[in-house]
C-alpha cells in the first residue's frame, strides 16, 4: 500500500504490517484514504481527532445555513375587519421574522360560488403587507381552499426599519424640542403666592 504520514508526507509503498507498525510507534491511527487505488492509498492519522473536526465543520455549516420556515394563516370569506386587522397584523410579525407565509381562504358550502370574495381578501392581504413581501404563488384554488404565499423581501424589510428609525429619531427630536419649551414656559410664568 502507499503511505502517507501524519505531516502529509509520502513514506512510498509499504507493507500492510510495516505501515501498521510505524502507526502505533506514533501513537496514531492507520486509516485506508482511497481503496480503488492501485496500490492503495493509506494514511497516518489521529482518526479521532479528525472525525472531531469534521463533525464542527458540519455544525458550523449548519449554522451558517438560513432555514426558512413557512407560516400559514387561515381566513374566511366573511372575516370581520377587526379579524383582518389581527390576522394580518400575525402576518406582517411572520414576515418581518423572514419566515414564508401561506394564506388560505377556507370555503363553505355556497361559498364557494363565489370564489372572488376570496380573491379579495388576499388581494387586501398582500396590499398590507406590499412593504414587507412580495407574493410568491399567487391566489389559486386549491379544491375548497384558495391559496397564496407570501415571501420575504429583504431590501424591502430593511427600507422599512430605516424608515421606522427616522420617524423614531424625528419623534423623539420633537419630544426634546417640546420640553424645552415647556421648560422655558415655566421659568417665565411668576409663582403664583397669594395667601388665602
Amino acid at each position: 500500500m502507499l503511505l502517507v504520514g501524519a505531516d502529509g508526507e509520502k513514506m512510498g509503498v509499504r507493507p500492510t504490517p510495516e505501515a501498521l507498525r510505524m502507526a502505533a510507534d506514533l501513537d496514531l491511527d492507520l486509516v485506508e484514504v482511497a481503496s480503488k487505488a492501485n496500490p492503495p492509498v493509506c494514511r497516518i492519522m489521529d482518526y479521532g481527532k479528525w472525525k472531531y473536526e469534521q463533525s464542527q465543520r458540519e455544525k458550523e455549516s449548519r449554522k451558517k445555513s438560513t432555514n426558512i420556515t413557512v407560516k400559514e394563516m387561515k381566513y374566511r370569506p366573511k372575516i370581520g375587519i377587526g379579524d383582518f386587522d389581527t390576522k394580518t397584523k400575525k402576518v406582517e410579525k411572520f414576515l418581518g421574522e423572514g419566515s414564508k407565509v401561506k394564506v388560505t381562504i377556507m370555503f363553505r358550502g355556497r361559498e364557494m360560488q363565489h370564489p372572488e370574495l376570496g380573491r379579495r381578501i388576499l388581494d387586501r392581504v398582500a396590499e398590507h403587507v406590499d412593504y414587507l413581501a412580495n407574493v410568491e404563488f399567487g391566489p389559486n384554488l386549491e379544491g375548497r381552499n384558495m391559496v397564496m404565499v407570501l415571501g420575504p423581501d429583504k431590501k424591502k424589510l430593511a427600507a422599512h426599519k430605516k424608515q421606522q428609525e427616522e420617524a423614531a429619531a424625528a419623534a423623539a427630536a420633537e419630544e426634546a424640542a417640546l420640553g424645552e419649551t415647556d421648560a422655558a414656559d415655566e421659568a417665565a410664568t411668576p409663582p403664583n403666592n397669594e395667601e388665602e
